[in-house]
């Protein structure tokens, strides 16, 4: 949460002239309310289910940047998806710095009454790891620009690309 996955994955997908989907938007398209809401009424396990069942259906569109959530990861299923469909780039970002950019933001249910630092240490020691044996690319975010970042990706992107078209 708060590395910059929209930010960043819209600018891809418009530097790449590709199609942007955020799975938790296309969650709330589809649901009709919003991701706090679906937590309250279903809890976590059903969000998780409902974002399953969307990063399926969107990983199936060609010419496409996808941003997940943040813990789409946790399921063993979302990792093979993702991997088996595309490219996967980790946004890693120090949690002082997540801790910066959501402490305020009252639309993220797994940060709500409670200490936002120390839930997102614990989150980032949670995911971080498979969320690097997951990556393709692992790109950490900073001060630098979310365009520069985007810059850098398509980069890696394509040097991802020429390896695999001369392996």
């Amino acid at each position: 949460m708060g590395a910059g996955k929209t930010t960043i994955g819209r600018l891809i997908a418009k530097q790449l002239g590709m199609v942007f989907y955020d799975s938790d938007h296309e969650i709330e398209l589809k649901t009709g309310v919003k991701i706090p809401l679906i937590f309250e009424l279903e809890g976590e396990a059903g969000f998780r289910k409902r974002e399953t069942a969307i990063i399926e259906e969107l990983s199936q569109l060609n010419n496409i940047v996808l941003a997940t959530g943040g813990g789409a990861v946790l399921s063993a299923e979302n990792r093979q998806i993702l991997k088996n469909n595309g490219k996967v780039v980790y946004l890693r970002a120090n949690v002082h710095d997540l801790w910066q950019r959501t402490r305020n933001d009252k639309s993220r249910p797994l940060l709500q009454g409670t200490n936002v630092k120390k839930k997102l240490e614990q989150l980032y020691h949670e995911r971080n790891p498979i969320y690097t044996a997951l990556a393709d690319c692992i790109v950490d975010t900073g001060p630098q620009s979310a365009t520069d970042i985007a810059h850098y990706i398509e980069q890696k992107l394509q040097a991802l690309n020429a390896e695999e078209k001369s392996a």
